[in-house]
């Protein structure tokens, strides 16, 4: 029987000794293969695919605060605070420069883009911001407003933190960019003011019909700039009162000039026909939000490319009564005694020398001044939107 199955037998051991002797094969030759490969390419060290710690980091950002130090009583602090929250934020040590009486914000903010800085700070009132901005126009360079005044009137208009230093600096190092039109001011004499064209320092010259050269001064406004009463309010507000109370020391100087003189005004807007009024004051706004919560132009936006002129003519106490309502009310039209302009350029000419103010600040008297909105020139940090 055993004779019968052998010829089965010795075909399975055949069959059993080629698949061996296969599996051994391909294993030789596999490792003949890997010994092929290693002797053409090294072997990777040990660690070649771990990440690699030496790698510099990368390196912080960087920015430059502009403080006023006349709205501090302990600057050393201050500093502390500042140097705690950008260190927390994870940027680098803020670089701190004070403002002057010589030079108010500007040519520190200079200094600040020539260092290559990712940021500039203002750490004072709307005066402050307004002469750091002015370095920072047509620049990539945003704006952080860190508001320490009485009005903060800019940041109150980009709804940023007013009261609160630590909420203003986060969203000066974390917020978005948004970029803002800026008002031209010139002034100067009428025929001066009339012809100049403003370069980029400031300064500009024009020559008169007669032929004789006048030097006419431009600045920049970010808020509003204005002649006639409210630069006399601005003019006669008592610093001491200011410093207690806050922004309402504006309204006690305003009441003292509540019946302040009456001048009369020739107007153009967009080069249109000139036309007449007789006013108590005339301002110029890039944007409309006043102190206590009143909005002298409510459709003006600081980003619409476009300025609002508001020319008030009350009569006596009593012809206040309407505009205020108007304000208060929010509307935009609807009173004789304030007459309302959307423009791009406006030209005031005055019978007589008037105070001018710009953000707050009076700069002089005048008698022309010309308005002239240049729109998107500066990044300011705001909020989400």
């Amino acid at each position: 029987m055993l004779t019968e199955h052998l010829p089965w037998i010795i075909a399975g051991i055949v069959v059993l000794a080629l698949v061996v002797g296969g599996v051994v094969l391909s294993r030789t030759d596999s490792q003949a293969y890997a010994g092929l490969l290693r002797r053409g390419r090294a072997r990777p060290p040990r660690d070649h695919f771990r990440p690699d710690d030496d790698e510099p980091p990368a390196p912080l950002k960087r920015a430059a605060v502009i403080v006023n130090p006349t709205k501090f009583t302990d600057l050393v602090a201050t500093r502390q605070r500042l140097t705690a929250a950008f260190l927390a934020a994870g940027w680098a040590e803020p670089t701190l420069a004070e403002t002057t009486v010589a030079d108010p914000g500007q040519g520190q903010a200079e200094r600040a883009l020539r260092d290559g800085v990712d940021l500039v700070c203002s750490l004072g009132g709307d005066g402050t911001v307004r002469a750091v901005a002015s370095a920072l126009l047509g620049s990539d360079t945003p704006l952080g407003i860190l508001p320490a005044g009485t009005g903060n009137l800019l940041a109150r208009n980009l709804d940023l933190p007013v009261d609160d230093l630590d909420a203003a600096v986060t969203v000066a190092l974390t917020g978005r960019n948004r970029r803002i039109d800026v008002g031209d001011l010139v002034v100067g004499d009428e025929e001066s003011v009339a012809g100049a064209d403003a370069d980029a320092s400031g300064a500009a010259t024009a020559v008169s019909a007669a032929g004789v050269t006048g030097t006419v001064e431009t600045h920049h406004f970010l808020v509003m700039a204005g002649m006639g009463m409210d630069a006399a309010i601005m003019a006669g507000t008592n610093e001491i009162l200011k410093a207690r109370v806050g922004w309402p020391a504006y309204m006690v100087s305003g009441l003292k000039h509540l019946v302040s003189p009456e001048f009369r005004v020739r107007v153009q807007v967009d080069g249109q026909p000139a036309f007449r009024r007789r006013a108590r004051m005339v301002v110029i706004g890039n944007c409309g939000r006043l102190l206590g919560g009143l909005v002298l132009m409510p459709n003006a936006r600081v980003d619409d490319g476009q300025l609002d002129a508001v020319i008030a003519s009350p009569r006596g106490v009593v012809g206040w009564v309407p505009v205020a309502t108007r304000v208060a009310t929010r509307q935009r039209k609807g009173h004789p005694t304030l007459d309302h302009h959307t423009c791009r350029e406006v030209t005031v000419r005055s019978d007589r020398p008037l105070p001018v103010q710009i953000d707050g600040d009076v700069i002089g008297e005048a008698r022309t001044v010309r308005a002239v909105v240049r729109p998107g020139v500066l990044t300011v940090r705001v909020g989400p939107a």
